[in-house]
């Protein structure tokens, strides 16, 4: 059933125009909270613990849809088994109208010299977590009386939320994902290096080619995230398939293990700026082939979009992440990219 059907169904019941109140839309759009956390959560108790109500709450409002609009919503059993296809289409709705509500009331729920308010929910790929206070850190400045959230997420994470309204921004790979449906600001180029043992197989090198850094016992993020894809990307350019002795979905954890000794580990050359070499390792760059890719801001195409979202691409549109990330790296390593 369509939405413009349901609309209609729910008139020939006898529901007048003039019920269309501000009581009855608060209500409305709290039922499709609950409707879409249930589909975040999927399971009962969890999506009425994540809206602070009862289980029996959740429910009885979940039913009201299904009342409203004349059409089963949730395909019930001995637990939760998913929307029906009228959910499904009810859940897209009510998505955007709660998107819409929240973007509503931060523009006008704000006066002049408050300057903007609300909360930016931001998800960052693994290997641009690092970097990613270079961009918080002005937005923040900017607009104090904003709050933000940073998550570590896959990309493929990051647009499903977006596409959810889960997350305001994305900062991703902008290459090897599609992107119908979103926008992108170009923020930086990651460029590679290998972190190795100082007194490893490669003492005195002052570079490394990729089907020899292949031969190590290499620590690398796993198969789900987009930079090991780049990586194994590479690697295939130079002829080799890699095989990690350790994979990992934590930056932390894959640093920690390279300083302990028995791993090495390719890493994006930005990281080094701020989480610094660990003791007892060096840093080589990585050659044959030479490869960067570009890292940036990815959001829903919507016009018009919501401030928080206008105004952090505003600042990302401002800043030059490369000269900043270029100035925290040994210069030596800027110099060999560059050339």
């Amino acid at each position: 059933m369509s939405w413009d059907a349901m609309l209609v169904t729910r008139r020939d019941r006898g529901h007048s125009e003039g019920s269309w109140t501000k009581g009855w839309w608060a209500l409305f759009l709290r039922h499709l909270e609950y409707l879409s956390a249930l589909a975040r959560e999927g399971h009962f108790g969890r999506a009425a613990a994540a809206c602070w109500v009862s289980q029996p709450t959740l429910s009885d409002g979940i039913r009201k849809l299904e009342a409203e609009f004349g059409v089963a919503v949730v395909r019930r059993g001995h637990r939760f088994e998913g929307l029906t296809p009228e959910g499904e289409r009810l859940l897209n709705w009510g998505r955007r109208l709660l998107a819409d509500r929240d973007q509503l009331m931060a523009e006008f729920g704000r006066t002049s010299h408050e300057g903007l308010t609300g909360h930016l929910r931001l998800g960052a790929v693994p290997a641009s977590l690092p970097p990613v206070s270079l961009l918080t850190g002005p937005f923040r400045d900017r607009h104090p009386g904003t709050n933000l959230t940073v998550l570590s997420l896959t990309s493929d994470e990051i647009l499903r939320r977006l596409t959810d309204f889960e997350l305001d921004a994305g900062l991703t790979y902008l290459s090897g994902e599609p992107m119908a449906g979103f926008r992108t600001v170009p923020l930086y180029s990651e460029r590679y290096v290998l972190l190795t043992p100082e007194n490893g197989d490669f003492a005195g090198r002052t570079e490394v080619g990729w089907a020899e850094a292949a031969r190590l016992p290499l620590c690398l993020l796993t198969p789900d995230m987009q930079n090991r894809r780049i990586l194994d990307g590479l690697f295939h350019r130079a002829g080799v398939t890699v095989t990690p002795r350790m994979e990992t979905n934590s930056v932390s954890t894959l640093c920690s293990h390279v300083r302990g000794g028995r791993w090495a580990s390719v890493i994006p050359q930005a990281w080094l700026g701020l989480l610094g070499v660990p003791p007892g390792t060096r840093v080589l760059p990585l050659a044959r082939p030479a490869a960067t890719s570009t890292v940036g801001l990815v959001i829903l195409d919507r016009d018009p979009p919501p401030l928080v979202v206008s105004a952090l691409v505003h600042v990302a549109e401002e800043l030059d992440l490369q000269r900043s990330l270029d100035n925290l790296v040994p210069v030596d390593l800027t110099a060999r990219f560059d050339g």
